[in-house]
């Protein structure tokens, strides 16, 4: 157990855990405690733990094979497969920026109320399942909501994920900001590409869109570098928002050919900002997407560089996927056993899914529902009679 913070904060005293996991131990059960066992073995014995994220101090979940949810059925945590031969591997949620565009409200937020990790060795069996489906050029894509390298497990995950047999291709998402000379090196040979979200080449437009000071361009532009000069193929993924970044794009595109970014796939995924339903809104007009069509047209003919990607740029092709094991309507009655992401979310647990009950209702409760999303493996219920 790597403890990288321990101090003392309301009545608890409070591990931190590898950067992001905090274990909250009351100062009176610690005081008894800590005259016979060591700090490790206290965290170990605590029972209840009271496990939040310390970046964005939600309570969090840990999911193991024992706890009995399962990793297929929410976009929060575990394992998505959309029907291709990319399988979506979520070990963490929660971020350590406030992006104005996050379009799934993370940071600073009125909606997010619960986080999740997921033990790496029950991601990583559940995943082999699902690969063994795929043929032999599957890619695991690890991304999120929000930053997937706050998993404190990170290499474990990439050793574990490369020695799947189906397994091809390994990539992730980042900000950047937990990445370093010497995380980069060991991943190096284990992980193949990177995308990372960069939006603005000026440091203070920089921190505005990542709505907090502590981001820096010129950090993650150091991390661009260092990744272009090791194995790890380096793809920049800005999100452009109208109003704010215009100048930014063309700057970056010539960031990233001065570095060399792309040495196998595409070195840049032009990302047109979105108004989601639950995602923060940027003041000012989004850009249709005709014209943010026409605008990467613009800037393909000026760089000599292809910028309008498809799923086949990266080898993504559709592939047997799992079967859907409930039908839109489908009415249920379900037990509610955890808390969900969201506000008037809680988790239920049927026929080997986990799925997202639209509810009020406490923890325990059993309550009727029905089915209204079942796209990409995907379930939600919302409660009322049966």
């Amino acid at each position: 157990m790597v403890f990288t913070g321990i101090y003392e904060q309301n009545n608890e005293k409070v591990f931190v855990i590898r950067d992001t996991i905090e274990v909250r131990v009351p100062i009176k059960f610690y005081s008894q405690l800590k005259k016979k066992y060591t700090d490790e073995e206290i965290v170990s014995i605590h029972e209840p733990k009271v496990l939040r994220h310390h970046y964005t101090g939600r309570e969090m979940i840990y999911i193991t094979k024992e706890s009995g949810i399962p990793l297929i059925g929410h976009t929060a945590f575990g394992l998505i497969d959309r029907g291709t031969n990319l399988i979506q591997v979520r070990p963490v949620s929660g971020c350590n920026l406030n992006c104005i565009f996050c379009s799934v409200d993370e940071g600073v937020t009125q909606t997010r109320k619960t986080d999740y990790i997921v033990d790496t060795d029950h991601l990583v069996e559940e995943f082999a399942k699902i690969a063994a489906l795929k043929g032999n050029d599957v890619e695991a894509h690890i991304d999120g909501q929000g930053e997937p390298f706050l998993y404190p497990y990170m290499v474990e995950l990439l050793e574990k994920l490369r020695k799947v047999p189906q397994v091809k291709t390994i990539s992730a998402q980042s900000n950047g900001m937990m990445l370093d000379e010497e995380k980069i090196r060991s991943m190096d040979g284990l992980i193949d590409r990177i995308n990372l979200s960069i939006s603005s080449m000026d440091e203070r437009r920089g921190y505005a869109l990542a709505g907090t000071k502590k981001y820096s361009v010129e950090h993650v532009k150091n991390v661009a570098r260092m990744l272009s000069e090791s194995s790890i193929d380096v793809l920049l993924a800005p999100v452009w928002v109208p109003g704010y970044n215009d100048e930014d794009i063309p700057r970056i595109i010539e960031f990233g050919l001065e570095i060399g970014a792309g040495k196998k796939f595409p070195a840049f995924g032009i990302q047109n900002y979105v108004r989601y339903q639950f995602g923060k809104k940027v003041k000012g007009k989004a850009m249709r997407f005709p014209d943010f069509f026409d605008r990467l047209a613009e800037y393909e003919k000026a760089y000599g560089i292809k910028l309008k990607l498809s799923p086949s740029d990266f080898g993504i092709h559709k592939s047997p996927s799992l079967p859907k094991v409930f039908k839109k309507g489908e009415k249920l009655k379900l037990d509610l056993i955890a808390p969900g992401r969201v506000h008037g979310e809680m988790l239920a647990v049927e026929r080997g899914r986990v799925i997202g009950v639209l509810t009020d209702k406490p923890v325990g409760t059993r309550v009727n529902a029905e089915i209204t999303r079942i796209t990409d493996n995907v379930y939600v219920a919302v409660t009322g009679s049966s």
